[in-house]
């Protein structure tokens, strides 16, 4: 092979691996690092889940800011709706093309509400930061406090029913299938609600979400894979999950840990608040139990 033929190959190599790492799809829980090695990727939306009043403070530099909870959830804390939600993307500048990063303060539910919510609606390139916005996170990263107005994409919905629950499925779903609280030890015993009733869905174990990441003294931050994968080890792998919490933000970050472990997972997006307010369905309150 002359000298030419060997350059025009190593130039074909090198613009294919090129093109591969562009198409790679983004880590589920994205570190610092990748962010930093992909900020300037023009396909990258960075989503700041924080109140607004937190984002003017400062916020990543081009990060769109999405309030969790006053964006990703109805009146009654359902879903919202479909034309919302598009509408909501849209303007956040995410189409198909787009690597989306969603973060927020390091409870990691707002975050991870909005990933369960993109993946329902068929968009699979999406993670959350590892860590939260913290004082550390604005050393290591340039930080704006300029509202940051993404141009408009549009966002075309490809719905995928199996990532969501109802209260009928998930009512069908105990002893069939495994069911996970997400809430904290007090609520799942009956301590504290709430909902008008106290208590569990039946036969559901309890994970509080909390579980899934640790508070360091550079902020909150997720925890490895590895030692995710002995806080889950005791569940098996050839039943499907129903996750649920008080209205479906801290079961979406058990979501994201347990779809990476390879469980096969939905939401029921009601969760405590719609079922621990309806009096014809089955409840287990182990506080009331003498």
């Amino acid at each position: 092979m002359d000298l030419l033929k060997k350059i025009y190959l190593i130039f074909l190599i090198t613009v294919f691996a090129i093109s591969l790492n562009a198409n790679d799809k983004i880590p589920a829980i994205v570190s610092l690092d990748w962010l930093k090695q992909n900020k300037n990727n023009a396909n990258l939306v960075i989503i700041d889940l924080r109140p607004k009043e937190e984002y003017k403070k400062g916020h990543i530099k081009s990060a769109v800011n999405v309030p969790g909870l006053k964006s990703l959830f109805d009146d009654k804390f359902f879903m919202p709706k479909l034309d919302y939600l598009k509408e909501l993307f849209s303007n956040a500048g995410i189409d198909s093309n787009s690597q989306v990063i969603a973060y927020d303060n390091g409870d990691f539910i707002w975050a991870a509400r909005f990933y369960w919510i993109l993946e329902i609606l068929g968009h699979k390139d999406v993670g959350i930061l590892k860590v939260g916005y913290s004082s550390w996170l604005k050393s290591q990263l340039e930080i704006s406090t300029e509202e940051f107005k993404p141009k408009r994409k549009e966002f075309i919905a490809r719905i995928d029913n199996e990532k969501v629950q109802t209260k009928l499925s998930t009512l069908l779903s105990i002893g069939k299938k495994t069911i996970i609280d997400g809430r904290k030890e007090s609520h799942y015993i009956g301590k504290e609600s709430l909902a008008k009733r106290f208590g569990h869905i039946p036969t559901a174990l309890n994970y509080e979400c909390t579980q899934n990441y640790q508070v360091t003294s550079n902020g909150n931050m997720m925890k490895d894979l590895d030692e995710l994968k002995s806080i889950y080890k005791d569940i098996p792998k050839d039943k499907e999950i129903v996750l649920y919490c008080d209205g479906g933000a801290e079961a979406a970050l058990n979501y994201i840990v347990l779809q990476e472990l390879g469980y096969k997972v939905s939401v029921y997006d009601g969760s405590w608040l719609e079922w621990g307010n309806d009096l014809e369905v089955p409840v287990n309150n182990p506080s009331k139990i003498k």
